[in-house]
């Protein structure tokens, strides 16, 4: 069960409830987050609620029986937007676009990619600073001067940062030069890191594990928001199957479910969920109509000379064609009531 606590609950009242639902046999864990005040009580006795519904302090408790318990839709009904600030939102009913290079390479690049999101009204910019590659050969990120270079120029142009942090040392450092962290799929059950995440009052973005499942993903997000951080978006990012036409296989129907089953905004990552830049548009819509709240993508101003995941980047005249369908697309969504 969750049971949502005034914000005033005196701490001896806050006690008489927790000896009250230990009582009724179950175990009780606080969670404190930037909004709110929570017990979760873990059990399998049945009971009245309104033996505990009605005591004070108390102002508001859910059953949720779902393994994952705070980032379940049964007891938030209303989806969560996450506010970036400066009018910027990744939220329910509108559709986020965010885009940008895998790896950020250097000024000039930033610049580029800055000035073709200024073009078409783009303010979310994703990028890779710390690179978790499969080869220890390959180029593995700028690090922090890399972050800060590009925050400055960023923040002089208005647009918010979504970038990768890799370990619990970096969230530190990287703290003030980040808008959203991502966790990568690599990273999604890395409970040490998500641990972390959850004391940082930061919006984190969590991808689907590389063969993760939907309970796998939400569990991840439980483990952030039961820290203290209810600033989530979860990501579909394709998955890792037998097939090898591709380099993932992109689940769409990973998108409807989890918006059933949790408050959370969800986004799609076409780039990495097929891997083939040809193709990218095409799963890139097909997410924006499976019910997305957002849609994030690779662009470079030339992507056979990008450092990494050149093969499933757009160039500028390709992410502005995409852009503009993206919007054509979510408007026509909008007219239909399912979505």
């Amino acid at each position: 069960m969750i049971i949502q606590l005034k914000q005033d609950i005196p701490s001896v009242q806050k006690e008489t409830l927790i000896e009250k639902v230990n009582g009724l046999g179950y175990t009780v864990t606080e969670v404190k987050t930037q909004v709110g005040a929570y017990l979760i009580g873990i059990g399998k006795k049945a009971f009245d609620i309104r033996k505990i519904g009605a005591l004070d302090g108390i102002q508001d408790i859910h059953i949720v029986s779902d393994e994952y318990k705070l980032v379940s839709k049964k007891w938030k009904v209303k989806p969560t937007s996450i506010d970036l600030g400066d009018g910027i939102a990744i939220k329910d009913g509108d559709m986020a676009i965010i885009t940008g290079p895998c790896s950020i390479e250097s000024e000039e690049q930033i610049v580029k990619v800055i000035e073709h999101m200024k073009e078409n009204n783009l303010t979310m910019m994703r990028g890779g600073v710390f690179k978790p590659r499969s080869s220890p050969y390959a180029f593995r990120g700028l690090g922090m001067e890399g972050l800060k270079l590009w925050y400055r120029l960023a923040k002089e142009a208005g647009i918010k940062i979504v970038t990768e942090v890799m370990q619990v040392s970096q969230i530190e450092e990287m703290y003030d030069y980040v808008d959203v962290f991502q966790v990568g799929a690599r990273n999604t059950q890395n409970f040490n890191l998500l641990d972390e995440l959850g004391k940082a009052d930061k919006a984190v973005l969590i991808k689907r594990g590389i063969s993760g499942t939907i309970e796998e993903l939400l569990q991840s997000a439980e483990y952030v928001f039961s820290g203290g951080n209810e600033k989530l978006i979860l990501c579909e990012r394709g998955i890792r199957t037998y097939e090898k036409a591709s380099r993932n296989t992109l689940d769409l129907n990973a998108v409807p479910i989890l918006k059933s089953k949790s408050h959370l905004p969800v986004v799609v990552d076409p780039s990495h969920g097929i891997g083939i830049r040809e193709f990218v548009p095409q799963m890139a819509l097909a997410g924006v109509m499976a019910g997305a709240d957002g849609i994030i993508y690779e662009s470079h101003e030339n992507p056979d000379k990008a450092y990494s995941d050149g093969q499933q980047t757009l160039n500028f005249a390709q992410s502005s064609l995409l852009a503009e369908q993206i919007r054509k697309i979510f408007a026509m969504r909008k007219t239909f009531d399912l979505l």
